[in-house]
């Protein structure tokens, strides 16, 4: 038989004589097609993977948004049909300033974050009737968490069909590095939403659930927005105990609050009591000790924290409960919820070797608290 001018029936007697060119062919046939179209083989490998997540981040991002508005149409009286406006702020985004000269760059961020939560605020506001501050509270969470879930969906699809699209599998890389990362947030975020629509406590309201049971009992005041304070004594010290106005669903700016307080009496020493995302490996709820302003977010609430310590000399200690992100942002754990008896140990444990009999110590509850009355 002849193909080609080839006679094909000498061919495979000579590969029969010689099996060692038959193993060198085997061989050498993957290592051919590998240099030519390996890198089109793993993109598509990789690409599939990726799709999946996308699907399942597209999944999220509908049925948050379908649950966001659900909860609105059921549980509160608006004035007209929300849905056409709530649309229009699940796609609002967020210009950062200009840091090419860092110069002021704190003072811009933190104008520009408080401007954009007054406009939604008062937006909200005027599409609801006799909406209370919890509930108000409760649909800027809800709405952030819809907001957040789409931008995910959105920029993790942008990079996948421009890798595809290129068919540039380097350009995938970065990507299929960070999807993991991205789908554990995504799906606390997608988690997070009965306890926020219920008001229930969640993880990251660990230190405002310990420094509100040791308000319990005292005057309440007025310390910045969204931010309560009370005075109380321990072991012959006097005591200020700040955390965000509860059970709203705000972490308050304990960074005015600080300001406040210090021009009424400055503390001797202050503790931040927050929770803290947990490497792999640590347990749930294990409890750590360190220096510094803990408190998370965008930077300038830390920031300002920082600036006024450091301007009045003052040391700030933290105290954290360890959770996964999963745990910080959903319904509060058991283990969670019992580490506070062992953290207001330790918090005193902290007091009585930092300082002396007379002195003054600032405790600040960081986190959201809602659920979380004081």
């Amino acid at each position: 038989m002849e193909i080609l001018g080839y006679n094909f029936d000498e061919f495979l007697a000579w590969v029969g004589e010689d099996t060692d060119t038959l193993m060198m062919l085997i061989w050498i046939l993957p290592v051919i097609i590998f240099v030519f179209y390996g890198q089109r083989i793993q993109l598509m490998i990789s690409s599939n993977e990726i799709k999946k997540d996308i699907g399942k981040l597209d999944e999220y991002t509908t049925s948050t948004k379908k649950d966001f508005l659900n909860y609105v149409k059921n549980n509160l009286t608006s004035k007209s049909d929300p849905s056409k406006k709530l649309d229009s702020f699940f796609d609002y985004f967020t210009i950062m300033p200009v840091d090419m000269d860092p110069n002021g760059i704190i003072t811009k961020i933190n104008h520009l974050i408080r401007s954009r939560e007054d406009f939604i605020r008062l937006q909200i506001n005027g599409m609801f009737s006799n909406l209370s501050s919890v509930e108000l509270s409760k649909l800027q969470n809800l709405l952030e968490i819809v907001t957040t879930l789409q931008l995910f969906h959105k920029h993790t699809r942008h990079l996948y069909l421009t890798a595809k699209k290129q068919k540039n599998f380097p350009l995938i890389l970065p990507l299929q590095m960070m999807i993991p990362f991205i789908m554990e947030e995504a799906l606390a975020l997608k988690d997070a939403m009965p306890a926020i629509k219920n008001g229930q406590p969640i993880g990251d309201g660990i230190g405002p659930m310990i420094v509100g049971q040791m308000m319990l009992g005292t005057t309440k005041e007025s310390a910045a927005f969204e931010t309560v304070w009370s005075k109380t004594t321990f072991e012959d010290r006097e005591l200020f105990l700040m955390k965000a106005e509860g059970p709203n669903a705000t972490v308050g700016r304990p960074g005015d609050g600080l300001e406040k307080i210090i021009s009424i009496k400055k503390p001797d020493l202050v503790i931040m009591i927050d929770a803290s995302l947990k490497l792999e490996g640590e347990d749930s709820a294990s409890i750590a000790k360190g220096f510094g302003a803990a408190i998370g977010g965008i930077g300038t609430e830390r920031f300002k924290i920082e600036e006024i310590a450091t301007r009045n000399n003052i040391p700030i200690l933290a105290l954290v409960v360890k959770q996964s992100i999963h745990e910080a942002i959903t319904l509060m754990t058991e283990d969670i919820a019992n580490s506070a008896k062992t953290v207001k140990d330790e918090l005193h444990q902290m007091i009585r070797e930092n300082t002396t009999s007379g002195q003054s110590i600032l405790v600040i509850g960081v986190g959201n608290t809602i659920g979380v009355s004081q």
